[in-house]
């Protein structure tokens, strides 16, 4: 009986027991931890490959960058234009040549505006007026102003009071600089609305001029300042006009 009840105590247990389950599946913990290092490594793996192209971007790249490139050269061609002797300025001015048909001299009227009547620059030549017209017919005048004294070399070119004149080639006799009467501001209101042309103006019309006309050519004119030494003015002529070459120079030797 003792036996009885131990073999019962000992198979008991055995056969109420459920029998063991399988083992589960792994857990989704450790499935993700796994997809979560796959995609760690990964994304080392892209951030090397984009350190490396970067790297393989900038060994391609030239170690000067451009920009500097051009700088230099525009820095180099900058000193080269300092060093380099300055070149000469051209503008356009508005020139007037008049003077009285008979008996009158030649003058020369500069202005950088035709509304203002106060020339820049007003020489009175010696030239007789019925002597230039001669010259130009010709097509070609040249009229050389110069200036030989050392006292006026530190004077402004406009600013010299007496010229030596030369009228293609020949020595004729002087020029003087003049400030603008009332008589040459009132001409040149008159001829404010014109830029180019010429003509008479009759007498009486301009005061002080009243037993005789005046003759004058108006046109622009390009002017060159080669220094301090050196100035021209050069005619241009209108596209529908004849040929003319009338040119102007101011010279000062030292």
């Amino acid at each position: 009986m003792p036996k009885v009840d131990a073999l019962r105590r000992f198979l008991l247990p055995c056969c109420n027991s459920t029998p063991t389950s399988p083992a589960p599946p792994a857990p989704l913990t450790i499935s993700t931890k796994k997809r979560l290092s796959t995609s760690l490594r990964d994304d080392l793996d892209d951030s090397k490959q984009e350190k490396k192209f970067d790297e393989d971007q900038e060994d391609s790249y030239p170690t000067t960058p451009i920009s500097t490139t051009n700088s230099t050269s525009s820095t180099s061609g900058a000193a080269i234009s300092l060093s380099a002797p300055p070149r000469s300025s051209k503008t356009m001015v508005i020139g007037t040549i008049f003077g009285q048909r008979r008996g009158g001299h030649v003058w020369f009227c500069v202005q950088h505006d035709r509304l203002n009547t106060k020339p820049s620059l007003l020489l009175e030549l010696s030239i007789p007026t019925t002597t230039l017209i001669q010259e130009m017919r010709c097509g070609l005048v040249r009229i050389a102003l110069e200036s030989s004294d050392s006292e006026l070399n530190r004077c402004p070119l406009h600013s010299i009071p007496m010229w030596t004149l030369f009228c293609n080639g020949r020595k004729i006799g002087f020029a003087v600089r003049r400030r603008a009467t009332q008589q040459t501001r009132i001409m040149l209101k008159t001829m404010q609305s014109m830029t180019v042309g010429a003509g008479v103006i009759p007498s009486g019309l301009v005061s002080g001029t009243e037993s005789e006309e005046v003759l004058y050519m108006r046109a622009n004119y390009e002017c060159i300042i080669g220094g301090a030494d050196s100035e021209s003015f050069h005619l241009i002529n209108p596209d529908e006009g004849p040929g003319q070459e009338f040119s102007i120079f101011l010279l000062r030797s030292k």
